[in-house]
C-alpha cells in the first residue's frame, strides 16, 4: 500500500535528533514552560520574520485566542462578525463561534480554492471587525486589495497558517502577512509534533501579552488572574520535537513542490482536474495536492483496489454541517464550496515518496 503520509519515515529521518532533544528534555526534569519551548518560540519567530510566537496546545486554541485576545482588549465584542472562506476546514470556523462572534462565509475561487478576494467587501456590515483568510492546502492567500480592504474598514487581518508553514507571498512568510496568524502542529502536518501542538505569531505585543496570558489561566504572574482564560501551553516535549524539524522545513517543502511539479508533468487524463501551478513556487507547500473529479468516489475506488491511499479533504463544508443547523445554510446557499467538497480528492505528496511510488500513482491515474 502506498500511503497517503507515512509519518513515521517523515519523522524516522530525524529520529538520531529527535532522541537526542527528547532525552534532554526528560533528564531536564522541566516539562512545562522551559527552555525548549522558548527556544523554539524564538527560532520560529525568525523564521517567520515576526517578533511574538506563543506556543499553544493546538492549531485550534491558536485562533481562538487570537480572537479571545481582540475580545479582551476591546477590539471586538460578542455578537461582532469575522468573514472566513466558506469552504475551510470546521476549525477555523469553531475559533469564531466559540468566542461567541458571527462567521460571514464568503466562497472561494473555483480554480485555486483561496476565499475569493473580489468577494469580501461586498459581505462586509458595520459588524465586521476582521477577515480570517485561510492558506488552505499550502497555498498563500493574500493580495493588495486585501491589505487596502482591512485598511478601508478597519479590520484586522487573522491568517489561519495551520496548513502553510514556509510559503512566502512577495518575500514574505505567511503566518507575517496580517496582524495575527494561527498555526496548527498537528503530526499529519508540514511541520508536525508528536502529537497535538500549535502557536500563535504576531508583531502586536500587546496582543501577545493578552494571549500568553489566556492561555496559562488568564495569568502573567503566578497565582495571580486577569483573565478568565484557560490551558493551552506548548509542552517542552513537543517543542523539542518541533525545534529539530523547524530546521528541515524548506527542504521538505521543496521535496512537496517536486512532486507537485511531477504530478503536474504526467498526469493526463481529462477526467481529473489538477489544482493550478503559482506563477511563483515559493507561493505553494502542498500540504495538501488536490484534485478534482465528478467520479471522484469512482476513483478513490479504483485507486484504493490498485493499493493506492487517498484521502477527502473535506466531504462536508462548514455551513452543511449539523452543528450550525442554527445559522440557517441551506444546500446550494454556497455552491461553489459544495462542488469543490463532492469533487475533491488528495492524492499522497510528502517528502521522502519514492519516485516508483510516485509513478505508479500516475500510472494508474493516467489508466483510469
Amino acid at each position: 500500500m502506498i500511503k497517503f503520509l507515512d509519518l513515521q519515515k517523515i519523522n524516522l529521518a530525524h529520529q538520531l535528533e529527535i532522541e537526542d532533544r527528547l532525552l534532554q528534555t526528560f533528564r531536564s526534569g522541566w516539562y512545562l514552560m522551559g527552555n525548549e519551548v522558548k527556544t523554539f518560540e524564538n527560532n520560529l519567530a525568525k523564521y517567520i520574520g515576526v517578533s511574538n510566537v506563543i506556543g499553544v496546545a493546538n492549531g485550534l486554541d491558536a485562533l481562538r485566542l487570537i480572537l479571545r485576545g481582540y475580545i479582551e482588549l476591546g477590539v471586538m465584542h460578542p455578537g461582532d462578525e469575522v468573514i472566513v472562506p466558506a469552504n475551510t476546514y470546521i476549525a477555523t470556523v469553531l475559533a469564531i463561534t466559540d468566542n461567541q462572534l458571527h462567521p460571514v462565509l464568503v466562497e472561494p475561487d473555483i480554480h485555486n480554492y483561496k476565499i475569493d478576494i473580489s468577494k469580501i467587501e461586498a459581505a462586509i456590515t458595520p459588524k465586521t471587525k476582521a477577515i480570517m483568510p485561510v492558506h488552505l492546502y499550502g497555498r498563500a492567500v493574500w493580495a493588495g486589495e486585501l491589505e487596502q480592504l482591512a485598511k478601508k474598514y478597519n479590520l484586522k487581518i487573522i491568517e489561519d497558517n495551520a496548513q502553510a508553514i514556509g510559503a512566502v507571498w512577495q518575500g514574505r512568510k505567511t503566518g507575517s502577512l496580517g496582524h495575527a496568524a494561527g498555526f496548527s502542529f498537528y503530526p499529519g502536518k508540514n511541520l508536525g509534533a508528536l502529537g497535538d501542538a500549535g502557536a500563535v505569531t504576531t508583531n502586536d505585543d500587546r496582543l501577545a501579552a493578552t494571549i500568553r496570558a489566556l492561555a496559562n489561566y488568564g495569568s502573567n504572574q503566578k497565582y495571580v488572574n486577569i483573565y478568565k482564560g484557560l490551558n493551552s501551553r506548548l509542552d517542552e516535549i513537543q517543542a523539542a520535537v518541533l525545534d529539530v524539524k523547524l530546521k528541515y522545513i524548506d527542504e521538505e517543502n521543496k521535496q512537496r513542490r517536486m512532486i507537485a511539479k511531477y504530478y503536474h508533468q504526467h498526469i493526463k487524463n481529462d477526467k481529473i482536474l489538477l489544482p493550478g501551478l503559482p506563477a511563483d513556487e515559493e507561493e505553494h507547500v502542498w500540504h495538501l495536492f488536490v484534485v478534482r473529479t465528478k467520479e471522484r468516489d469512482r476513483l478513490q475506488e479504483y485507486l484504493t483496489e490498485k493499493n493506492i491511499q487517498t484521502l477527502i479533504h473535506y466531504p462536508i463544508p462548514p455551513h452543511l454541517q449539523q452543528v450550525y443547523h442554527n445559522l440557517q445554510y441551506k444546500k446550494g446557499t454556497f455552491s461553489i464550496s459544495e462542488v469543490i467538497a463532492e469533487t475533491c480528492l488528495s492524492l499522497p505528496v510528502w517528502p521522502g515518496m519514492d519516485m516508483s511510488s510516485i509513478d505508479k500513482i500516475i500510472l494508474e491515474l493516467n489508466k483510469y
